[in-house]
């Protein structure tokens, strides 16, 4: 993605941009997706002390560590895909 020089072109930043956005918003979809499945019932009925504070402190664990990972896994597959070739067939954009 760099050009020589090692600057970027406005294309590759807004690029760059876009994607930073779309890992955070889906990565704060599943977060609040993941927390509504696990702390939800405990939140809409009426459960037992000890499996409401479960149920609630699980999912406060697990939305974190899956917003970290979706983020983490959504910009590692950008990078990887912008070390491509930029013509088929070439193992190196010098050959």
């Amino acid at each position: 993605m760099e050009t020589y020089g090692g600057r970027r072109d406005q294309a590759e930043r807004d690029a760059i941009t876009v994607e930073i956005g779309y890992a955070l918003c889906s990565a704060l979809f599943a977060a609040a997706v993941l927390f509504g499945a696990v702390a939800g019932p405990a939140l809409l009925f009426e459960l037992p002390g000890m499996v409401e504070t479960l149920l609630l402190r699980v999912g406060a664990a697990l939305a974190p560590l899956l917003f970290l990972a979706r983020v983490i896994s959504v910009l590692m597959r950008f990078r990887r895909e912008g070390d491509q070739p930029s013509q088929p067939g070439r193992t190196n954009p010098d050959s």
